[in-house]
């Protein structure tokens, strides 16, 4: 078996079309569909069922696949390390960003990189937590920026900022009249959050106490509708510290601190245990804390590079 097979048959998964998969590995149909063919006779074992339309991996197919994307992981690391890699300031990084973060993060981290590191090449997925640790476990992504901690023994977290939570408060409530809120004196009633799926949902969740019961939760699928509900219908919400920027004058005057205690989370740049560009890593991390208020940073970025 070759590395090129594995670069086939991940291909002919990520595309289920042989054509397809042929063009993004730049050979013809033939050469990969019989390329693939002797892989799987050398294993004897179907990797993909071509019965099904698309076709589709078997069941042992898949996992091979898991595997093999790791194993194409492991041997671009190899080749990195006999180019020093760790000092290159070039080439393609693949991050995951989760929807609560990005808004605030992307914009200027595109145009920082543009300005000082114009040869790397970032592509960007925004997509959920649950998602992003199994992209990074199976090596589909290189790094990611989600809340900590993470508690998985195969990932390294290099926490880069904290964040406080804020509520947003409708003129209408009774809340409004409080300068501050108390944290474990949160009213459920009116209170709106976003939909499964979100670790900002679970962080406002533990905040506000549910366990101690509630009279109704509304469900929105980012923090801008969120905003715009509250406006609209009345109520609160809890957003985060950097989402007040975005807000306008009249906006602002309905945030509120959260005390006793104020609530935070750890934002966490997070790679696999077995990366290796320690250069690039640095970079990133010092553009993406560039975004962020000082105060608000990591004291151990401040002062250190990361060593990995």
């Amino acid at each position: 078996m070759t590395l090129q097979q594995m670069e086939y048959i991940v291909a002919l998964d990520k595309y289920r079309h042989f054509v397809k998969a042929a063009e993004s590995c730049n050979v013809t149909q033939s050469t990969l569909s019989m390329m693939i063919q002797k892989l799987e006779q050398e294993l004897e074992i179907n990797i993909f069922d071509r019965k099904t339309q698309p076709v589709s991996p078997t069941v042992i197919g898949a996992r091979l696949i898991d595997q093999a994307k790791v194993i194409l992981y492991n041997s671009k690391l190899f080749k990195e390390l006999a180019m020093n890699e760790k000092q290159q300031e070039s080439g393609k990084v693949s991050l995951g960003i989760i929807p609560t973060i990005a808004p605030y993060i992307l914009p200027r981290l595109f145009s920082i990189l543009q300005e000082r590191n114009p040869n790397i090449r970032l592509h960007v997925k925004e997509i959920t937590t649950a998602e992003i640790i199994n992209q990074l476990e199976k090596a589909e992504i290189d790094m990611a920026l989600l809340a900590t901690p993470l508690n998985n023994p195969n990932l390294l977290e290099i926490p880069i900022y904290y964040e406080r939570f804020f509520g947003y408060v409708s003129p209408t409530e009774e809340l409004y009249k409080l300068k501050e809120l108390e944290m474990h004196h949160i009213p459920m009633d009116h209170l709106w959050v976003l939909k499964e799926g979100h670790c900002l949902r679970n962080q406002v969740m533990r905040i506000c106490d549910f366990d101690s019961g509630f009279s109704s939760i509304y469900e929105a699928g980012s923090i801008d509708t969120l905003i715009k509900i509250v406006d609209t219908n009345g109520g609160y919400t809890i957003i985060p510290e950097l989402h007040i920027d975005l807000l306008n004058e009249r906006q602002k005057a309905n945030v509120r601190p959260i005390i006793n205690p104020e609530p935070n989370r750890e934002i966490s740049l997070v790679v696999r245990n077995d990366y290796v560009k320690e250069r690039l890593l640095n970079i990133i991390a010092k553009n993406i804390s560039d975004t962020i208020p000082e105060n608000m940073l990591d004291e151990r970025l401040k002062k250190f590079s990361i060593k990995l």
